[in-house]
């Protein structure tokens, strides 16, 4: 694979499993497992069979080993209504794809879907868009992911970074809309994946700004008034992190094990006692980004 987003995320997660020991790789390999759908997709928090969630579970499933029915896998991809979804899920639907082939014929598989795929012909036309902006950092972010799984070269890369200057604050960071006030952990996260998947991963002042964001307890927060630091929040700098080589400026590990249940998988916020494959993925993530 080449070192695109989802294959910084797929070595990520591997290096997450490599921390866990028999007994905590059983324990989540088996709350993945649970969260399947006979179907072969996963479960939202309502139990029912949900595109978003599943691209999660697969990803899981394919780290962890955890037994994947490629046939199904595709049936459920075919019942999929791809010009009706948005860019989020369109995205989630293309990964899922890549991992389908993953599942069916190996790293092979995916090295044919990269040199033959030739992706929508117009990845925004008739999507609905986050933040219903083309611009914002987590929709550019979105949508470099989708490009880059869909083999295209990516054009016009200064361009596509200058055009984040406008969802950056003076005192760092990003937010996702325009005129805003402070920056969040999403929009900060997304600029700086953008910014180092097209340029390489060069020391910045915002990234720096990120990795001061962090608690005390490990953890980071949604944003500066948000009560609790989250796995998502945490998982993702984490990630983004360790991608331009720079370490948390506090201890994080007993921050990610608070937030491992009995049940296998991990809770969003230590306020919270449920889990699901989107918080175990990343929970996994977060492991293997320190």
């Amino acid at each position: 694979m080449r070192n695109t987003i989802s294959a910084r995320l797929f070595n990520t997660l591997q290096k997450g499993k490599e921390q866990l020991g028999t007994e905590a790789l059983r324990k989540i390999s088996c709350f993945v497992e649970s969260q399947r759908t006979a179907e072969g997709a996963f479960k939202d928090k309502s139990g029912k069979a949900d595109l978003y969630y599943t691209v999660f579970g697969w990803m899981l499933s394919y780290v962890l080993g955890v037994r994947m029915d490629a046939a199904k896998m595709n049936a459920y991809l075919m019942q999929q209504h791809v010009e009706s979804l948005d860019l989020i899920h369109y995205a989630a639907y293309l990964r899922c794809k890549m991992i389908s082939r993953l599942v069916k014929g190996g790293k092979s598989g995916l090295l044919l879907w990269a040199l033959f795929s030739t992706g929508s012909k117009a990845l925004d036309k008739n999507r609905n868009l986050p933040h219903n902006d083309p611009q914002s950092p987590y929709t550019q972010f979105i949508r470099l992911s989708l490009q880059e799984d869909s083999g295209w070269r990516i054009k016009e890369k200064k361009k596509i970074t200058d055009s984040l200057a406008g969802y950056h604050l003076p005192d760092g960071g990003y937010m996702n809309t325009t005129g805003g006030l402070t920056a969040t952990t999403n929009a900060t996260v997304a600029a700086l994946s953008v910014v180092g998947q097209l340029t390489g991963y060069k020391g910045n002042e915002d990234v720096l700004f990120l990795r001061d964001r962090q608690h005390a307890t490990g953890g980071f927060s949604a944003a500066a008034a948000s009560p609790v630091p989250d796995m998502l929040s945490t998982a993702t700098s984490l990630f983004i992190l360790s991608c331009y080589g720079i370490a948390p400026k506090y201890p994080v590990r007993d921050f990610i094990e608070a937030h491992w249940l009995d049940s296998g998988g991990f809770a969003a916020t230590l306020l919270e006692e449920q889990s699901d494959v989107e918080y175990t993925f990343y929970g996994l993530l977060a492991l293997g980004s320190i």
